[in-house]
Order: structure tokens, then sequence, then C-alpha cells
């Protein structure tokens, strides 16, 4: 299965049918969510069951990881798993939230299919900025407020009215509950990167002009939903423990919060256990917890742009370049060895007139977009050789 082109939700229904007692009840998968750092908005990992076609980048294991969250939510909440009327369902889930607008492009080439629209909204739900350039210099890409659609979906199977007010009180209870942890240690670079993070990921609310005191506590002392209040602990603890230690006033502030939240000290002291392990396991490739400089982190990010652009239009690609054998030549050269002044012209300019034919790929015709090409050059030889048809799901026999 591949996230990042067009059929991947139709591939996972598909995959789905043979694994539908993966998660049997909420807290089973809240716990495998939580394992994999979905809960805490850093996607490490995805289910099992699922086998992608490629590494996937964090970003596309949110995406798969957001619709099985969902899925199994429905699944479990309405002991169905009729897997168009989950769809269906989830489509009007996120019209009621008001961000199923998608962009007049975005209609253009995702089609009338129920789950053709779903797959923008869902990476319209994943990604936090539009800006390629913002993309580019930020890491910080995935929404890490993710979760908070799944708590809200569960909550909108069983009473549907209220939903967009139940999802601003969410994130207003995590924004603050972020800020007074934050406020309750030493300020650091790495806060200010999960704060940006956090703020980039509000949907809902707007984080200015937002009052910020303790009159947020009572909305939490009087908020009886044993899940949404886990995943507020649970998102606490990441903001505390993400230096490594916890001081006495962090110390304070959680259990603090766990009372408030109606846990008793051994839970309180489960979610702290949880997030240290997760950290510890994956502090080497947390975004925030990196201190790249900007020149790596430039490269860094545009080899993963350009690497979704291609994967994304991939039989496309295999397609208009399996009509241009000297492109083809040229590209295989450039694996084995530097190509001449001569040489660099031709592949650009007959690379220049495949993205014209590819809509997606016009940013490579944008001002400054050939900045762009070296690093498609490298790529493109190692993917091209792969399966192009990743989401085709085969017809029982």
């Amino acid at each position: 299965m591949n996230p990042s082109a067009n059929g991947w939700i139709d591939k996972f229904g598909s995959l789905i049918k043979k694994h539908e007692n993966t998660y049997v009840s909420f807290g089973e998968l809240y716990d495998a969510l939580k394992k994999i750092g979905f809960v805490y908005g850093i996607s490490t990992g995805f289910p099992p069951f699922i086998i992608p076609e490629h590494t996937p980048s964090e970003d596309e294991m949110a995406k798969i990881n957001l619709l099985t969250a969902l899925y199994f939510t429905f699944k479990i909440e309405t002991s169905h798993s009729d897997f168009d009327l989950y769809l269906k369902t989830m489509f009007e889930f996120y019209e009621a939230l008001e961000v199923n607008q998608v962009s007049f492009l975005g209609k253009l080439f995702s089609g009338n299919k129920t789950s053709s629209k779903l797959e923008k909204i869902l990476e319209s739900r994943v990604y936090i900025e539009d800006n390629i350039i913002s993309k580019t210099f930020n890491g910080l890409i995935t929404n890490s407020l993710l979760f908070i659609d799944v708590l809200l979906f569960r909550k909108y199977l069983t009473d549907s009215k209220d939903i967009l007010r139940q999802a601003q009180k969410l994130e207003y209870l995590a924004l603050n509950i972020s800020y007074n942890a934050l406020r309750s240690k030493k300020r650091s670079k790495t806060d200010k990167k999960l704060a940006q993070l956090l703020d980039s990921s509000l949907t809902y609310i707007n984080s200015d002009g937002q009052k910020y005191d303790d009159s947020y506590r009572m909305q939490l002392i009087s908020n009886k939903d044993i899940w949404e209040n886990r995943y507020l602990l649970d998102f606490a603890c990441l903001t505390v423990w993400e230096d490594h230690s916890l001081e006495y006033t962090e110390s304070e502030f959680i259990y603090g919060l766990g009372k408030d939240l109606h846990f008793d000290d051994n839970i309180i002291d489960n979610s702290l256990t949880d997030v240290t392990k997760f950290i510890n396991s994956h502090k080497e490739t947390i975004p925030f917890l990196q201190e790249h400089n900007m020149a790596f982190q430039f490269y860094d990010n545009m080899s993963k742009l350009v690497n979704r652009l291609i994967l994304r239009n991939s039989k496309r690609l295999q397609k208009e370049l399996s009509e241009s054998a000297e492109l083809v030549a040229l590209l295989s050269k450039s694996t084995v060895r530097d190509l001449s002044k001569e040489e660099k012209k031709k592949v650009q300019s007959q690379l220049l007139d495949i993205f014209k034919s590819i809509p997606s790929l016009a940013i490579f015709l944008l001002p400054g977009g050939a900045i762009l090409l070296p690093i498609f050059i490298k790529l493109i030889p190692k993917l091209l050789p792969s399966s192009f048809d990743e989401n085709r799901v085969e017809k029982e026999k």
C-alpha cells in the first residue's frame, strides 16, 4: 500500500477484511497507537498488518495510522465492519467539523468517489502547512494533534450534536495544558519548537488572544470522558519529558493535573513511564528534538518532498520516461558517473517537458524550481524499478 498514491484508502479497505479483529477494544487500540507514537502526534510506526511498498515517511505513517484509528473506532463503537458505511460516516463527520473543504485543484484531481475525496481530506488533516517553502525549511510538517480527530469521531458515533464545540474544547485544553506544562520548567530551544508545532496544528481555535490561566482546570475536572482525559495526561507527559528529565515543579504539575483528570498515582506513573520509553527509543528520529543546521535541513526536507512527488506520480512518470529512451539512458548514466554539462542540459530540458504534462509536478517549473532537479535526478533511478501499481485492489477469484 502506498499512502502517497491515489487509491490507497480503497487498498486499505481490501486489506482490512482479513484483519478486522486486530483491535477489539478502544483501550487496546489506544495502547497500540501510543506505542507507535500516534497518540503523541509523532508517528514512528504503523499497524503490523500494513505492508508498505516503500519505507514510509512520518506523514505517510500518520495518514495510515489516522485511517486505521478511525476505522477501528468505528468498528468498536458501532459493531459494524461495513467499509463503505465507515467511509460515508467518516465523510459526514468531517463535514460536521467543517474541515472537508477540498481546494478547487484537489476536487479536480480527486474524483467523485467518497474514498477519493477522503484521501484529500486526510491529507489536509496530516499536513499543517500548504506552503511548499514553509515545508522545506520547517521539518515539523505533521499535525501533532491528529489523535483529537479519533476522540471526536468516537464521540460523534454516539452523539453527533455540538461536535465542533467539543473539538474547540479539546484543542483549548491541549493548548492550555501545553502552555502550563512548559511554564513549569526551564524553557529551551526544543520547548520553542514543540510550542510552535502545537500552535501550527490547531484547527478549531486560534492561539492568539487565548486566556492562559488556571480557569481551564475547571473544565478538566468536569470532563468525564476517560479516553479524552488519558490523552490529555499523555500529552502533558510528553510536553514535560522531552528534555529527558522531570524536575520537582514539573512533577508537581503532572501529578496535580492527573488528579484533576480523576486518575490515581498508578495511572500517572504508567503514563510517565510510557512516554519515557517512547522518547528514549526514538529520540534520534523525533523531529522537534533534532538540531540540524539550515543547509542539512533544507536538503533533507527537499529530498522528502521530491521523493513524495515521485511516488505520487510514479505510474505517469514511468509512462513518460518510457517514451524517452535518451532520457532514461542519461538518468542511468547519472547513477555511475557525473554527467557532462551538455548531458545535464539535455536531462533538464526533457524533464521540464515531462513536468509540463503532469500538473502536480508544476513546482519544478516555478521560479527556483530548478534547484530541485539534482535531487529528482538522484532519486528517480532508485524508484523507477519498483512496482507502480501499489494500491491496485486484486479482484477476488
